[in-house]
């Protein structure tokens, strides 16, 4: 395997890291904002939805 090989296979998995930490985040805060609507007295609209 190639010095190129190595760098693209690297670039790929950090890619894919970083996609996958952006989304768990994307998961958390639409997470935490429900739950903060759910504290809240009176009528609530839902979320939405960050999956589009």
């Amino acid at each position: 395997m190639g010095i190129k090989d190595q760098f693209q296979e690297k670039s790929q998995e950090l890619k894919d890291k970083a996609q996958k930490a952006q989304q768990g985040a994307k998961d958390e805060s639409s997470e935490r904002a429900r739950q903060l609507d759910e504290k809240k007295p009176g009528p609530t609209q839902p979320a939405p939805s960050a999956h589009d």
